[in-house]
């Protein structure tokens, strides 16, 4: 009978024991899993992403596109797209061969977008608004520069030459300065030049409005040139976006503090950009 007691002690003494041990081990766990909440919290909740940005400008057509890696807004009467926006992300961007694909229609665009056809034997060429240069991270992101949604008549000499130092220019400044937004086209206006049995538009401007905003920082630039060659600095062409907005009937960035907005817009200095 003694020894009988002595178990019994025993095992009550083990499943005490045994009872401390698994409260503790629910309360860590208890307490870990705060500790994981209370820092998801902290990250979902950080300041410095800036989530409700929207960086696209007012469309005057009212039929906005958007694809995977850039979003337009089409112009029927015009048979192009007013702007072509999208964010050009530091090292994004490569110099990866991709065979070019032939252009397509766009079949988002409900009114059809211009077929690539109107451009054959016109004298001008399909230039890109989104740049397929800037789109080289990956060979879909490639592709989807090629719908005819995205291009416009370029005088061929603008569009290899001064054109085309925009664009390099602006992969330059994405790298240095951790990312841009980019909005570029051309200036539709009434009584333009057309080509094609769909009289797509041919623009005397195109512009390109940049806008960088580094440790709560913003930074903006703005180019309106001639469709044509020219062999002038690009700095030459620097305007202020408030100039752009008069010429196109388009507000660029409407979702930026008015008092940022208004004092970003109105400047055409170029000295905080690197040329």
């Amino acid at each position: 009978m003694k020894d009988f007691f002595q178990n019994y002690k025993f095992l009550v003494a083990l499943t005490i024991l045994l009872s401390i041990s698994c409260q503790n081990k629910i309360t860590e766990k208890e307490e870990n899993q705060e500790l994981i909440d209370s820092t998801s919290v902290s990250v979902s909740n950080d300041d410095s992403v800036d989530k409700s940005f929207d960086y696209y400008p007012t469309s005057t057509s009212n039929q906005i596109i958007q694809h995977d890696n850039y979003t337009l807004s089409y112009k029927e009467e015009y048979e192009q797209a007013e702007w072509v926006a999208y964010e050009l992300k530091k090292g994004r961007y490569s110099n990866q061969d991709y065979q070019r694909p032939f252009f397509i229609e766009d079949p988002k665009v409900k009114t059809g977008s211009a077929d690539w056809r109107n451009y054959k034997n016109s004298g001008y060429d399909k230039g890109h608004l989104c740049a397929a240069g800037d789109m080289k991270f990956s060979k879909a992101a490639f592709e989807e520069t090629f719908y005819t949604s995205n291009i416009s008549p370029q005088d061929r000499e603008f569009n290899s030459g001064i054109w085309n130092r925009l664009e390099q220019k602006t992969r330059y400044w994405a790298n240095k300065y951790d990312g841009i937004y980019v909005v570029t086209g051309g200036v539709l206006k009434d009584n333009l030049e057309t080509i094609g049995k769909e009289d797509v538009a041919v623009p005397d401007y195109f512009y390109k409005v940049l806008l960088n905003k580094n440790n709560g920082n913003y930074k903006m630039i703005a180019f309106l040139i001639p469709n044509e060659d020219s062999e002038k600095g690009l700095y030459e062409f620097v305007v202020s976006v408030d100039e752009i907005e008069k010429l196109t009937g388009i507000n660029f960035f409407p979702k930026l503090e008015d008092s940022i907005e208004n004092q970003l817009e109105k400047s055409s200095d170029y000295k905080n950009w690197s040329f």
